[in-house]
């Protein structure tokens, strides 16, 4: 959650002293709250990135539309027997399962999208709010203090207060990793006479619900990010912030069913691994330090170079692990330590680094 980014940033905001440097420019006098351009980084440095975000948010919007069009006529089947979720099945299969592998490519198709811009959207204070309400907000009975700010209401009147994030919980009742959100009738969509992990019935109240609610702020952020002007202080804070993220990812991505397996019981991150997602991420920030990589080569060339190099070195490390991944191997839970570690020190002495050059150009990093 974006809480564990903020910490991380304080924690850089005590390390950075000793990430290189004569220690000349006072580190903290650049991570106050700020909104500033540096005038060595206009608009036009920074075109890239905000293209880059709405080509994405774009097509989020139009992905959760179409999510939210299969969730409707699923519930329209529901209502039609009464919501008894046994009757669904037999009395529907053949829309139900349509809808559902529908509604699960649409989703899967979704992730991407959120994922490449998840950077600079939980990166940037003016829209870090849709990072936590989209894809890392909590639930309230999980963290109340990082819990999502908004609560569904169902169509029989009654309120799940902050259920947690968008994605997550859409991804665990479409595929039945929380049985609270799903019928409680068997759903053995294929009919090979059992139940296996995919196969689920959404409780079709909720899915609509959640299915709005995605569509809705999906493109309140596309509209909130055609209207973003990105400055500097936004370039270098997404850059500071989310960089050294690896550790969250990376344990998220051990409890899941491709470290875990069978035994895994995490609700969510089960159908497209973390990896893919924290290269998407780091494909984003590559997007993010192109824009503000001459502005710093301008007074430091060398530097400018190594910080472009490691964050390169960083996204090739975790692109191989995917690699691995998808070619079978099945990394344990002691790796997934190990790797998280690597690539968690990998990232600190990126940011460490991009926090220097912001001080140098006097650009401020926001809180």
């Amino acid at each position: 959650p974006y809480m564990t980014r903020l910490a991380l940033l304080s924690i850089l905001v005590v390390l950075l002293p000793g990430c290189g440097g004569d220690g000349s420019n006072d580190a903290e006098t650049t991570l106050t709250a700020a909104g500033t351009t540096n005038a060595a980084i206009g608009a036009d440095d920074l075109a890239g990135v905000k293209s880059y975000l709405t080509d994405h948010t774009v097509q989020l919007k139009r992905s959760t539309e179409d999510f939210a069009a299969l969730a409707e006529e699923y519930d329209a089947l529901a209502k039609g027997v009464d919501y008894d979720h046994a009757r669904l099945l037999p009395e529907h299969r053949d829309e139900v399962t349509r809808i559902l592998e529908d509604a699960k490519q649409t989703w899967t198709d979704a992730n991407p999208h959120y994922e490449r811009v998840e950077g600079v959207v939980a990166g940037t204070p003016s829209l870090a709010e849709y990072d936590i309400i989209l894809d890392a907000g909590s639930s309230k009975e999980e963290d109340p203090e990082s819990a999502v700010p908004f609560d569904l209401k169902l169509s029989d009147g009654r309120v799940l207060e902050q259920p947690g994030n968008l994605f997550n919980l859409t991804e665990s009742m479409l595929w039945g990793t929380r049985a609270d959100l799903t019928g409680e009738a068997e759903a053995d969509l294929d009919g090979d006479g059992k139940v296996e992990f995919g196969e689920a019935l959404p409780e079709a109240r909720v899915l609509a619900s959640a299915a709005e609610a995605f569509q809705r702020y999906a493109a309140q952020l596309d509209t909130e990010a055609g209207a973003w002007q990105p400055t500097a202080s936004d370039a270098f804070t997404a850059l500071v912030v989310m960089v050294p993220t690896m550790s969250e990812y990376f344990g998220q991505w051990k409890e899941s069913r491709f470290v875990r397996g069978d035994a895994a019981n995490s609700d969510s991150f089960n159908v497209v691994s973390r990896l893919s997602d924290i290269n998407d991420i780091i494909t984003g920030l590559e997007v993010v330090y192109d824009g503000v990589e001459p502005a710093i080569a301008d007074t430091d060339e060398a530097g400018a170079e190594q910080t472009g190099t490691e964050l390169e070195e960083l996204g090739a490390f975790i692109a191989d692990l995917q690699a691995q991944e998808e070619d079978g191997r099945r990394f344990t839970p002691e790796q997934a330590d190990q790797l998280g570690s690597d690539a968690q020190a990998r990232a600190e002495a990126v940011a460490g680094q991009v926090s220097q050059h912001a001080a140098q150009l006097g650009i401020e990093i926001e809180q």
